[in-house]
């Protein structure tokens, strides 16, 4: 297992020579910086620490501080740690980049939905409408609530109106299509969560 913190980019088509076309997202990855080491002795699990993306002193808490200049860096803005790691192959104040990966491997890619604010059961759900002739009343309700008549409440995880979207999702097996490594640019096949300039970690996908 190995992964690295970046930001989606973008997203942009590749041509191949015959033609085809390969949709892929562009993500910066890196550069990342190991922050900490965990290993099984005193934390009960082993993992890496890393951070990306560097943030100004001046609004950083003196902890933050203390924890980044063990590893001689500056405050990150994006801090995620990777489980699964062979501990051996990582000091701490690394430096990780994109050539993490190479072309043709398989990544999961985990990033924050775009948030649509309060929504309806229909656009949350996929819910039907009810009929729309004037004599309906019953249009875009949510519908019955399907409340026991011992209870007297609505039954927990009921699919109702609310927020919809800023939630941390998963996509796996994304192919890297290129690998940039001056530029620190990752280029995977397909579509990651979230809008441009938010940030994703990118992992050896867990589905071989």
């Amino acid at each position: 297992m190995k992964g690295i913190l970046g930001k989606k980019l973008g997203m942009t088509q590749l041509f191949a020579a015959d033609g085809t076309v390969t949709p892929v997202t562009v993500i910066q990855a890196g550069p990342c910086v190991v922050l900490q080491k965990k290993d099984q002795d005193n934390d009960g699990y082993e993992a890496i620490q890393i951070g990306f993306d560097d943030a100004k002193e001046k609004n950083a808490t003196k902890p933050a501080l203390g924890h980044v200049k063990k590893a001689g860096t500056a405050p990150k803005r994006y801090i995620k740690e990777i489980r699964g790691v062979n501990l051996g192959e990582y000091e701490v104040g690394q430096e990780l980049k994109a050539d993490l990966f190479a072309e043709g491997e398989y990544v999961d890619v985990t990033g924050t939905s775009k948030g649509k604010g309060t929504a309806g059961a229909i656009k949350r759900w996929g819910f039907s409408r009810g009929p729309m002739a004037h004599g309906s009343k019953y249009h875009r309700g949510a519908g019955s609530q399907a409340i026991a008549r011992t209870s007297n409440k609505v039954p927990k995880g009921k699919k109702n109106a609310g927020r919809m979207g800023n939630e941390t999702i998963t996509i796996q097996k994304l192919q890297v299509i290129k690998v940039d490594a001056e530029r620190n640019v990752i280029l995977v096949k397909g579509s990651v969560p979230g809008p441009r300039n938010s940030y994703v970690s990118v992992r050896s996908t867990i589905k071989q």
